[in-house]
């Protein structure tokens, strides 16, 4: 049974949840009619298809053709579509085009592919490379080298057996002595370290568990992408968030079939933007998923000159090595260098083999007589070169792969006349030579391999290294630049109101490293570092127990946006912090006693004594940490875009890094000004979707007086205003608003959290902001 009425075509706004066994569709259903009172007009529901049992996130499918049985299947599914319809909402699924489980027997598709090989006919689906590794898919589930754990495999009628991982048997081969009958499969288990090396399937960035999905062949996309497209056709769905599409082999190959077979629904793509980059026009989508927007709405309530001061601050409490954490571009470098040649080693290896074979095949002689360790330092160099995730078919290659960046590769060869590698290599890319078919793969394969390095090397590794502003290293940041002045932002939304005006804007996700509230605290940092600086200093004398300088740092700048810490929190998050940044222990080469020492410190310092003296300064800057998490929270709420609401984060949400951010939700219980200004924004947006929409306007305000640079305001259609205040301890050091204004347009203006408050004409800030740091205001006279 299909919902009762069609869900608007275009989301005024959008609820994330996180569905889990623990908060399934029939949870999700219970909070719907909450949901509908806050204002939005669509649920944004993480992936809904079948996982891996008791997966927390979803991200980890088995079968596309189902919907996930711990969350209520279909008719859970439905269910809630129906009562959400009755409330006057819509439903958008999250769906992981890239990549499938790879290794529990529920992925039925894989199974038959390691039970009958490449004659499958699901062998097509994945990215597998039959031709290395002797035909057999190497699977990366040993605790060690064969010979150690051969006993720890049983053969179980007609399966394999090692521990809880099962694999089936090729067919007469379930007789044969264990040694004999491992080598027969079209599999071979080996220890788990070889994965680094050694694989010939393409992965999800370096997680071997997750494996490629080849969704460019037609007959994949229809097979993985039809109950989706039902759900859809059916009126159970209305759009779409696409996970990860920089990993597939064409992106935009894969929209344009996507966009076809949806009838152009409303879809955003996780597509994360470098500064300065654009989305590719060519793709039929609505835009991104939003963090180019959390990029530009954080760094405007960042003090660029105090975050300069803090940097200096940092520099010498950490004493960090210059590409080890005290230079942003030298770090990302140095942490690109380190991921290509460990964790990404297996997939540059295939590079080089189909870059080798298009040499030794080409009936160019330019391509001919270079030795595959040229090629290998070619390619390294130009991949740690590259400062967007990966080039496209329908832009430009050459100005991702610069000439610029080969010069700089060429320099790592001895013999100048070596470095013609790195002619050739960029040639490939910029698909100038070759011959097809093995030309396309290498092409497809440079990009793939490019964006998986750029999120394992910037967000996995460098963010977690450079530390001086916590609030800057989020998903699309710059940390090295994280200040966006007003007439940049202004600039920013005018774009985007021009060029994809439904695109989605987000500030807190399901991967953001803190939520926009920790955010919020941790940037006011910025305004006062000499202050900051004072208490690290406090808070040294009274413990001086921290593992290294650089975790202390972070550590202490984390307990200062969370506030009060539970002591189990912040040691899972620091652990995680601290195996990502992978200077002193990692999660593949664990040092146990320096994490144990990181443990001890947050129990002694951050959760003890000390921790009060950097809770009692958060305190004491709360009204200023307000002033931002509220600004942020009106401005992404109503400038360009669709705004996705982070469950929870409609009230105070303190959460860090997954899974402390996964946790089931519940619907907000507590009145607060956030709470009551998010409703008051999204209400009015669902009233007035034209003021807001592809056929709105954007036009900035620009505040008179003293304090005219604290103030940030826009028009949005000539009907609803937003004004809120930016730097606040700044401007409170300055001595407050004094005699600023902001000149309304024409009308009577009210406020949209107290109607009966009305302004007209030149209006002092000081009274628009009596009584909350921001304003939001629609027109209720004539012009």
């Amino acid at each position: 049974m299909t919902p009762e009425r069609p869900g608007p075509t275009v989301p005024t706004a959008t609820y994330r949840l996180q569905l889990q066994p623990r908060f399934p569709f029939g949870a999700a259903e219970a909070a719907v009619p909450y949901l509908a009172a806050l204002g939005v007009s669509h649920l944004h529901l993480s992936p809904i298809l079948e996982a891996v049992p008791g997966s927390a996130h979803g991200y980890d499918v088995v079968d596309h053709a189902r919907v996930r049985d711990e969350l209520g299947g279909e008719a859970g599914l439905r269910s809630l579509a129906r009562t959400a319809r009755e409330h006057g909402l819509g439903l958008v699924v999250d769906i992981v085009p890239n990549h499938m489980a790879a290794f529990p027997r529920h992925n039925r598709a894989l199974w038959e592919v390691l039970r009958e090989g490449p004659a499958s006919p699901y062998a097509r689906w994945f990215d597998i490379d039959w031709d290395a590794q002797g035909g057999q898919l190497l699977v990366p589930v040993l605790g060690g080298r064969l010979g150690e754990v051969i006993e720890d495999l049983k053969v179980d009628g007609d399966v394999l057996r090692y521990h809880e991982h099962v694999f089936p048997l090729r067919e007469g081969t379930g007789k044969l002595p264990l040694p004999q009958l491992i080598d027969a499969q079209w599999y071979r288990p080996v220890w788990w370290r070889l994965a680094r090396t050694e694989l010939n399937y393409r992965r999800f960035f370096s997680i071997s568990e997750l494996i490629g999905v080849r969704v460019e062949d037609p007959e994949v996309f229809a097979a993985t992408h039809g109950t989706l497209l039902r759900l859809l056709d059916e009126g159970v769905v209305d759009g779409l968030r696409i996970d990860h599409p920089d990993g597939l082999a064409d992106p935009e190959v894969y929209l344009r079939r996507l966009d076809e077979a949806t009838g152009g629904r409303w879809t955003v793509v996780e597509k994360i933007l470098a500064d300065g980059e654009h989305l590719p026009t060519a793709w039929p989508v609505a835009g991104t998923t939003g963090y180019d927007a959390l990029r530009h709405v954080e760094g405007l309530f960042t003090d660029p000159e105090g975050a300069e001061e803090l940097l200096g601050h940092y520099r010498l409490f950490a004493i960090p090595r210059g590409d080890r954490g005290g230079q942003w571009a030298s770090t990302v470098r140095r942490a690109a260098y380190e991921v290509v040649t460990h964790e990404l080693a297996t997939e540059v290896e295939r590079l080089i083999r189909v870059a080798s074979r298009l040499c030794a095949t080409s009936p160019d002689p330019a391509l001919r007589d270079h030795a595959p360790w040229a090629l290998h330092t070619a390619l390294r160099e130009l991949l740690v070169r590259m400062e967007v995730y990966r080039p496209y078919a329908s832009q430009d290659a050459a100005e991702v792969v610069t000439e610029a960046a080969a010069a700089e590769a060429r320099a790592a060869f001895t013999v100048p006349e070596e470095a013609h590698a790195v002619t050739v290599v960029r040639d490939l890319v910029l698909g100038r030579i070759g011959e097809e078919p093995d030309l396309e793969e290498f092409r497809a394969r440079f990009a793939q391999t490019a964006s998986a390095l750029r999120a394992k090397s910037v967000e996995d590794t460098a963010f977690y290294r450079y530390v001086p502003l916590l609030s800057a290293n989020e998903v699309g940041g710059e940390p090295g630049a994280p200040a966006v002045a007003p007439e940049d932002f202004h600039a920013y939304c005018a774009r985007v109101q021009r060029d994809w005006p439904v695109t989605g804007t987000v500030m807190s996700t399901h991967d953001t490293k803190r939520s926009a509230d920790v955010r919020a605290a941790i940037s006011v940092l910025t305004q006062c570092p000499q202050r900051w600086d004072d208490v690290l200093a406090e808070v040294t004398r009274a413990d001086g127990d921290a593992p290294d300088p650089q975790l202390a740092w972070a550590a202490w700048q984390t307990l200062f946006g969370l506030g009060q810490a539970d002591e189990e929190r912040l040691k899972g998050a620091l652990l995680k912090h601290v195996r990502e940044a992978g200077l002193h222990t990692s999660w593949t080469e664990q040092d146990p006693a320096y994490e144990d020492a990181v443990a001890a410190f947050v129990s002694g310092g951050p959760c003890g004594a000390p921790g009060q003296l950097v809770t009692a300064l958060r305190d004491e800057l709360a009204p200023h940490i307000l002033a931002n998490a509220l600004g942020a929270a009106l401005v992404q709420l109503t400038m360009p875009g669709v705004p996705d609401v982070y469950q929870g984060t409609e009230g105070e949400y303190r959460a860090l890094v997954d899974p402390d951010n996964r946790q089931p939700f519940a619907p907000q219980q507590t009145a607060s000004d956030k709470a009551d200004l998010t409703r008051a924004a999204l209400l009015l947006r669902r009233r007035r979707p034209e003021v807001f929409g592809a056929s709105a306007t954007y036009a900035p305000l620009a505040a008179e007086g003293p304090g005219a640079a604290h103030c940030v305001a826009f028009v949005r259609s000539g009907e609803v205003l937003t004004a809120v205040t930016r730097l606040s301890l700044r401007l409170a050091e300055a001595g407050g608003w004094h005699d600023t204004s902001l000149p309304l347009p024409p009308g009577r203006w009210a406020d949209a959290l107290a109607p009966e408050r009305e302004y007209e004409g030149h209006t002092r800030v000081a009274d628009l902001f009596a009584r909350l740091p921001v304003a939001l205001l629609e027109r209720v006279g004539g012009r």
